[in-house]
């Protein structure tokens, strides 16, 4: 199936796939095997019920999972937070192959800008990333190991702090990264005013959800707006662009116009598709987010 359809797939030693199936999943985070709810997954379970019911089970009191593990890029660590109520665990891991992309990129620039500036001032000037809707920070912190100078954004305080405690956990503690809890699109329309540029911009907008002000986002009726005012903070040269897109109906083509739109007049080449996990020793493949990613 991987050659029939073009796709972005991601896999880490910490984090395993073990089987999906009658809308569940269950997986193996740091070597715990845990189930959660899964309405991606139509098909049939291919493991026994045996393997299911090795599962850790947590009691409803609040009692939870933590656990620490490397993401697989950038020796980058998160912590894992796991109740039997969880939908989110602090990591999405069929955003590697985009974190890789970050990583590659980011570097990419930096070994061109040092040779380019050898012994200059302009050595030193480090790419400038806005990472909107950051959630645990993933990708903000790859992007500083790599090199970048960092903005991250988030209405939520709590993923924030989450964040920032896998700042600690990596060893970034001292990496160039501000951390921003705010409403979106009023931060975006902040630095638009002020004049502020960026290199690049990451993106993984909910479908609904509220601002630390109780301002309201759903995506239908704010992601034009997004946008637009996006496009307005791009520095004259940036160097990409991700875009990712979970809880939506829109299709990936969908996803690759809006992001057209955005980069009219820059050049560079927009690629899209779907964000899917491999599962352990089978050809299934979980689909779970459409992309569109530009690059210079």
């Amino acid at each position: 199936m991987q050659d029939l359809i073009k796709i972005w797939v991601g896999n880490t030693e910490d984090y395993k796939l073990l089987d999906c199936g009658d809308k569940k999943k269950l997986e193996e985070v740091g070597r715990v095997r845990i189930v959660r709810a899964e309405p991606r997954a139509w098909w049939k379970k291919e493991l026994p019920e045996e393997e299911w019911k090795k599962a850790e089970s947590f009691a409803p009191q609040g009692e939870s999972l933590e656990k620490i593990i490397d993401v697989g890029v950038g020796e980058i660590k998160a912590k894992i937070k796991y109740k039997n109520t969880s939908k989110h665990i602090g990591i999405f891991p069929e955003q590697v192959k985009e974190w890789e992309f970050i990583k590659e990129k980011i570097e990419k620039w930096k070994e061109g800008r040092k040779e380019k500036a050898e012994g200059t001032e302009q050595s030193e000037v480090k790419l400038n990333v806005l990472n909107l809707f950051g959630y645990t920070g993933i990708a903000t912190l790859v992007a500083a190991k790599a090199g970048a100078k960092v903005t991250h954004v988030d209405a939520s305080k709590q993923s924030v702090d989450w964040a920032r405690e896998n700042q600690k956990l990596s060893g970034l503690e001292n990496a160039p990264i501000r951390w921003i809890v705010d409403d979106v699109i009023k931060f975006v329309k902040k630095e638009a005013k002020q004049g502020k540029k960026y290199d690049a911009i990451i993106m993984d907008p909910p479908s609904y959800g509220k601002g630390p002000k109780g301002e309201v986002w759903k995506i239908e009726e704010k992601l034009p707006d997004l946008l637009s005012v996006c496009r307005e903070i791009l520095s004259n040269q940036p160097l990409f662009v991700v875009f990712n897109m979970y809880s939506t109906e829109l299709s990936s083509i969908s996803v690759a116009n809006l992001l057209a739109d955005m980069t009219a007049g820059l050049g560079g080449t927009i690629e899209s598709s779907e964000l899917v996990i491999k599962q352990q020793n089978s050809d299934h493949l979980l689909p779970m987010s459409i992309f569109a990613v530009w690059e210079k």
